[in-house]
């Protein structure tokens, strides 16, 4: 595209929405000034952009239907083979649909990127395949992964695999039901407040949100730099540790990635004795969520009495502030996901990282199919729009600065302990809304605080935590979540790995 100087109206315009009063003489003067910045932009239009090379054939695949897509879990079908040697030789890994993956159809739940394929692949992707990996296509996912359950997706719900017509939990729906229902081994899930997890909780699956920046995001769509994190989605623990184990790292392109500690994680996995002398605090406002079940919390506490038995020391710890967290974070979603997510067409400026331009020119089209975004994100925009307009940033800035005493509170209880627990999530996988639902009954089925209220205020403290199946209540199972200190993913997959190997957990 050619950029072209603007005329005395843009500019006329433009100073008017910005509240200045300009003479046609000082418009004439500054359209002058003008000139060699776009002869700049031009220059860059013309020349090719900077990024990274796709490394190994695919072809776009297809969109299973029917039985093929039984849960609605699949959003493209495709073969991507890796290396014949690495780590993971002989795995199938499918991808949550914010990922991209060069050449094969993406649109991250939302009808407005219908028909974009990424031009790039992103750097878990490359250092899946360089492991061996087979790739066998994109997961459903929440639209513009703004949903906690499951039934906003452009292209209908997604449904639980243990119960039909229930949610499979939000935002890697998808990736959540493949791997539960054994057709995949391994999927790639993205977690901006429970998004691994939640689904995770809801399927009876392992998902670990690692600490912040430990998992490169290069290569998918944000909601917020603040809050983005990608990590592994297992039946088991071995599976997962070793999948971070290939995905961790500096790819020195994600500005999400300051001081990176990586471990070789699947040698934390120490089987039955991994739990012996390990401290544990167990949040009580964990199990006091507003809509948490009484089932959940019962199965959690009998889990952490195996824990005991097993040789870690578990005691009752308080953290007032956990409760108050969604409330401390709002700001960063409203407004946060509001400046990149929409205006700043999927990525926003000020910060350096490796930006999809093909996916900001795509998805700049929003702006021409509002009516066709789901009620979450409208909501979000409507509100963002309006919190801007009328108070300006503050409360986004002042929201950050507050969550540093979030974060202290949980560091302070992790100098005492080594993991803190809670439930994963508070209430058993719900029923999707019913068709023609109301704008209130979708929205509030999709950011309910008896589902996120747990796991969200970790994507702003970013601390690892990892959801572990660990019971099963009316045919639904039950998770808690395992949460320790920045970097210290070992601790959470030994205490995982000997829950996992010293019972059985749909027995409890």
């Amino acid at each position: 595209m050619v950029i072209k100087l603007p005329n005395s109206w843009d500019i006329r315009t433009i100073s008017e929405e910005i509240g200045l009063d300009l003479e046609e003489k000082e418009i004439l003067e500054y359209i002058e000034l003008m000139g060699p910045a776009i002869e700049s932009y031009n220059y860059i239009d013309k020349v090719p952009d900077n990024i990274p090379s796709v490394k190994y054939s695919r072809t776009p695949g297809y969109k299973p239907k029917g039985e093929e897509n039984k849960y609605n879990a699949w959003h493209v079908k495709t073969t991507v083979k890796g290396n014949s040697r690495g780590k993971l030789v002989g795995k199938t890994v499918v991808l949550k649909d914010n990922v991209m993956l060069a050449g094969v159809p993406f649109i991250n739940g939302s009808a407005t990127l219908e028909g974009y394929q990424p031009d790039m692949d992103a750097t878990i992707v490359t250092r899946l395949l360089d492991a061996g990996a087979t790739i066998v296509g994109k997961a459903h996912c929440e639209n513009f992964c703004f949903s906690c359950g499951s039934h906003t997706n452009s292209t209908g719900p997604c449904h639980n695999p243990h119960k039909m017509g229930y949610m499979a939990g939000g935002s890697s729906s998808g990736s959540a039901v493949l791997v539960a229902v054994g057709e995949v081994d391994m999927a790639i899930g993205g977690d901006q407040g429970g998004s691994i997890r939640m689904p995770a909780s809801w399927c009876g699956i392992y998902g670990m949100k690692p600490t912040h920046g430990l998992v490169p995001y290069t290569g998918i769509m944000p909601i917020e730099i603040t809050v983005d994190h990608a990590g592994p989605m297992t039946n088991n623990v071995e599976d997962n540790a070793l999948m971070l184990e290939v995905i961790a790292g500096s790819d020195s392109l994600d500005p999400r990635q300051v001081d990176i500690k990586t471990h070789k994680y699947t040698k934390s996995l120490l089987g039955k004795n991994g739990l012996e002398n390990l401290r544990i605090g167990v949040v009580k406002e964990g199990f006091q969520q507003e809509g948490c079940e009484d089932d959940v919390n019962l199965k959690v506490r009998s889990a952490l009495n195996h824990f005991k038995e097993v040789g870690a020391v578990v005691e009752d710890v308080s953290i007032p502030l956990h409760l108050e967290a969604p409330a401390l974070l709002a700001p960063i979603y409203f407004e946060g996901a509001t400046q990149t997510m929409m205006y700043g067409d999927g990525y926003g400026v000020s910060r350096s990282d490796l930006y999809s331009t093909s996916l900001m020119d795509f998805h700049r089209n929003w702006r021409t199919r509002a009516n066709e975004l789901p009620a979450t994100v409208k909501l979000v925009t409507l509100l963002g729009t309006y919190i801007r307009k009328n108070h300006g940033s503050r409360y986004f800035g002042k929201s950050i600065n507050l969550i540093r005493m979030l974060r202290s509170a949980y560091d302070e209880k992790l100098s005492s302990y080594d993991l803190l627990v809670m439930p994963t999530t508070a209430a058993k996988a719900q029923a999707i809304p019913h068709a023609g639902a109301s704008i209130k009954e979708v929205v509030q089925s999709a950011l309910p605080l008896y589902l996120n209220g747990n796991t969200q205020p970790f994507n702003a403290t970013h601390h690892p935590a990892m959801a572990v199946p660990c019971g099963m209540s009316e045919g639904l199972p039950i998770s808690l979540m395992l949460i320790g200190k920045h970097f210290d993913e070992p601790t959470i997959y030994r205490a995982a790995h000997a829950f996992q190997e010293t019972i059985d957990w749909r027995s409890i």
